[in-house]
């Protein structure tokens, strides 16, 4: 069994019918597709389509034969997006059981030659034979090689563009790293310096952030679309934008495409300034997501025929279950993204596409404004009712608490040989003022809108300032007494002070 590689996996077979008719032919390649189970969705005189049933191995592809000249031409080819882009061997087995059946069915139906002839010439007169122009995967059919992906036409004209618009941002993006890496040649940079560059980078170039969007920079949640991280996340991406942009565009239009894509993108990355405090994010998923919610959107609303839309909605539904599955067991996977952009393409989709709404006929433009409006009123929702968390301001305040904490630490270098004047006024330096400057800065920070994290590191801070300074306090009237009665104590509360601080960080850490 041979495996079939490539974008859009597939068997073709041209068979020369010699002197056997065409419409012979046809009868005999129903009849056997009748056998084998699967499901006929049109015929006519220059061919037929088919689908094949949903199995372990298998979840759907579309059996062609067309009639050219003196030819008939057998194809099957996958539907659905396929892992590792092979078919696993799928459509070298159609093709043989095929032929197999075949030859049974031409041997019984040569008694009944006359009768199904006649059935058959009577059902095609009433068919379109143009349908094969029409069908699910009819412009896919005209992607004769990779080149061909890039190139827009009639039918495929938005989703090029997109893809080049996409390439081009990556490489502008890879571009600007190597020259600032270029800039620090020789420099030791450890893993945090180049993940700080990267970060700088992008959101130079517009990605996605919670703190920038809702501080006004809402163009991010347009430029965030066309930012890739990495040459894999580029690729996974526009393979499944071409995909998906071959399936749907031809049947929803090119404008209509274009305002799914960019308008679920838009919901994807309000989606993700909501679920991510901080980071940022960036990407074409969201989008793309859209798009696929948007294709189920015409399958719900059978915008093809019966079989050929039960196929693609079953195939459909499992590659969208993989890619949100894919992206809950990943790492660094913006899955809050996937299920907004997914949504709002569904809608998007179902309101474009359909001109009749709750029983009555609305005109496009109607449905076009209300398009708008929903995904305008989501993102004044959004940007009104979420919390703008000072997060840089936090940390800067963290950093001058840590600087007095570790003044404290100096108290522990006290010895014997001081005078009693040294050690009070490094008491007092080190383990009382100190303290209090850090109530200060927690007086500072409880005043900043904090992320559930920073609440509860805020949370431990405040009881870690409370237990010093009573150290401190405890410290300096001690030592202003020649017999030291408070010695015992002191260490104890400072055991107390080290047990606390460790356990109560590794509780934070654990529940961040």
């Amino acid at each position: 069994m041979g495996l079939s590689w490539g974008y859009s996996p597939k068997v073709e077979k041209y068979i020369p019918l010699g002197d056997y008719p065409a419409d012979r032919y046809l009868i005999i390649a129903q009849q056997t597709i009748e056998n084998l189970g699967w499901k006929l969705s049109h015929i006519s005189e220059s061919g037929l389509i088919a689908y094949t049933g949903i199995s372990l191995q298998s979840y759907g592809e579309e059996i062609s034969i067309r009639i050219k000249l003196n030819f008939a031409v057998f194809k099957s080819e996958c539907i659905g997006i396929q892992l590792l882009f092979n078919d696993y061997g799928k459509n070298d087995l159609n093709l043989q059981k095929f032929f197999d059946e075949f030859e049974y069915v031409q041997f019984h139906l040569k008694d009944v030659w006359e009768e199904r002839l006649a059935k058959f010439h009577e059902h095609i007169a009433t068919q379109d034979d143009q349908y094969f122009e029409k069908s699910p995967l009819a412009v896919k059919n005209k992607i004769k090689n990779v080149l061909y992906l890039f190139i827009p036409r009639k039918g495929y004209l938005v989703t090029p563009i997109l893809l080049i618009l996409n390439i081009l941002y990556y490489l502008l993006a890879f571009a600007m790293l190597r020259n600032l890496y270029q800039q620090i040649v020789g420099v030791y940079m450890d893993p945090i310096m180049v993940v700080g560059i990267k970060e700088k980078v992008f959101l130079e170039l517009g990605a996605n952030s919670r703190a920038p969007v809702l501080g006004g920079q809402i163009w991010r949640l347009i430029s965030h679309q066309f930012i890739h991280l990495s040459y894999l996340h580029l690729f996974f991406n526009m393979y499944a934008l071409v995909y998906i942009g071959l399936m749907i565009e031809n049947k929803l239009g090119s404008w209509k495409t274009f305002a799914v894509y960019l308008l679920s993108g838009i919901c994807g990355g309000l989606i993700s300034v909501i679920h991510h405090q901080i980071g940022y994010m960036a990407g074409a998923s969201g989008a793309i997501m859209g798009m696929f919610g948007a294709f189920l959107a015409l399958l719900i609303s059978k915008a093809f025929e019966k079989n050929a839309n039960k196929a693609l909605l079953i195939s459909t539904l499992i590659v969208v279950a993989f890619m949100l599955l894919n992206g809950l067991l990943g790492k660094n996977v913006d899955n809050a993204a996937h299920f907004g952009g997914l949504i709002a393409g569904f809608i998007l989709g179902y309101l474009l596409y359909n001109p009749v709404l709750f029983k009555r006929s609305v005109p496009i433009y109607w449905r076009s404004i209300t398009a708008f409006l929903l995904v305008f009123a989501f993102g004044l929702g959004v940007m009104l009712f979420s919390p703008i968390y000072q997060v840089k301001e936090y940390r800067q305040l963290q950093e001058e608490f840590i600087k007095n904490e570790d003044l404290f630490k100096k108290v522990y270098n006290i010895n014997w040989a001081m005078s009693k004047e040294e050690k009070l006024k490094l008491v007092k330096t080190c383990a009382i003022d100190s303290w209090k400057d850090n109530q200060k800065i927690l007086a500072k920070m409880q005043k900043l809108v904090l992320m559930d994290e920073d609440r509860a590191d805020l949370k431990f801070r405040t009881k870690l300032t409370n237990r010093g300074l009573q150290i401190g306090l405890m410290m300096y009237k001690d030592y202003q007494l020649e017999d030291r009665p408070l010695k015992y104590k002191i260490q104890q509360k400072l055991n107390e002070y080290v047990t606390f601080k460790m356990a109560d960080r590794d509780q934070l850490v654990i529940w961040d």
